[in-house]
């Protein structure tokens, strides 16, 4: 019999059309309105996005602060800097560029501001410059240093006999060549049901797995939750386990060596995006010469169980 646990920190009430609580890519599924901003959540964003978008930020800002100075250099004379070809277009793009020297503290020489106006700000320009490229540099060694997760999961779970049992399964990998040390897993199922007054509650229970850690994983590890007396699905027919809006919270930790620490990643399966009646294909083989190949493209291959 399965025994209900508490609420592990997602809340109890419910929806008919209530979404997942994890979203694929680990981030919780929710949206705040009416929470008040600070400076340090810049900081958190700007470390937490990916390369991309970072790197598209700091051209967006680089090109923003040399255009609001190259206007003011503009309004207040180009011919303070270099002569004037008579065109705002390319008087602006002469400013520009000064502007880029300045604020890299470049300075090719070409243009050089004249007067005391334009000397304060060509000067205050160069400060900004300082600071903009030491707060440039923090945030890359922010991204580099912050202590993350590297697993990848598999894209869905499998439902199969195994043992003679039926059981739920996904696995998971490093994402690097780097071996996960104590690897652990904590598995919780919330179900989304109607309860008698009519509302939608969520009930939690703790999945027991096969294994819920192993010494050390350089390959793939298979994570397996036998669908026995004890488990909170025992009572739904393999057709129903895709039909009730079930999902599965996973909480993954390891040592990793590079960052001398804990780390913790989350994710979660969906149950109606169950696979019934697959299994997963081996993703490590050996070759000729008795090393281990991994390939990192199997991990989510399965193909039809046969239970001969």
């Amino acid at each position: 019999m399965a025994k209900k646990i508490k609420d592990p920190g997602i809340g109890k009430s419910s929806n008919k059309y209530a979404k997942r609580f994890i979203n694929p890519d680990g981030s919780f599924n929710i949206k705040h309105i009416n929470r008040p901003s600070s400076l340090s959540e810049s900081y958190n964003y700007l470390i937490s996005i990916s390369w991309t978008k970072f790197f598209l930020w700091v051209v967006l800002g680089y090109i923003l602060i040399n255009a609001l100075f190259a206007m003011i250099y503009t309004f207040l004379g180009i011919s303070n800097i270099t002569e004037s070809t008579g065109s705002v277009l390319k008087d602006f793009l002469n400013a520009f560029f000064f502007s880029a020297q300045t604020i890299t503290t470049v300075g090719y020489g070409a243009m050089a501001p004249k007067g005391l106006v334009f000397g304060i700000i060509s000067s205050f320009e160069a400060l900004v410059g300082l600071l903009s490229f030491s707060f440039i540099t923090g945030l890359l060694y922010g991204r580099f240093s912050r202590p993350r997760a590297n697993i990848r999961f598999s894209s869905s779970m499998v439902f199969r006999k195994h043992n003679g049992v039926d059981c739920i399964m996904f696995r998971l990998m490093s994402r690097s060549a780097n071996v996960m040390i104590r690897p652990k897993i904590e598995a919780t199922l919330s179900l989304s049901q109607e309860s008698k007054d009519k509302k939608y509650v969520n009930n939690f229970y703790s999945l027991k797995l096969e294994r819920n850690s192993i010494t050390y994983l350089p390959t793939t590890w298979t994570i397996v939750h036998p669908i026995d007396e004890l488990s909170p699905l025992k009572e739904f027919s393999k057709e129903q386990l895709q039909e009730i809006n079930g999902e599965i919270l996973i909480l993954a930790s390891y040592y990793d060596e590079s960052f001398a620490q804990e780390v913790h990643q989350v994710h979660s399966y969906v149950l109606k995006n169950l696979k019934q009646d697959q299994s997963f294909i081996p993703a490590f083989y050996y070759d000729d010469d008795g090393y281990t190949i991994l390939d990192h493209d199997n991990l989510d291959k399965t193909l039809p169980h046969s239970s001969t």
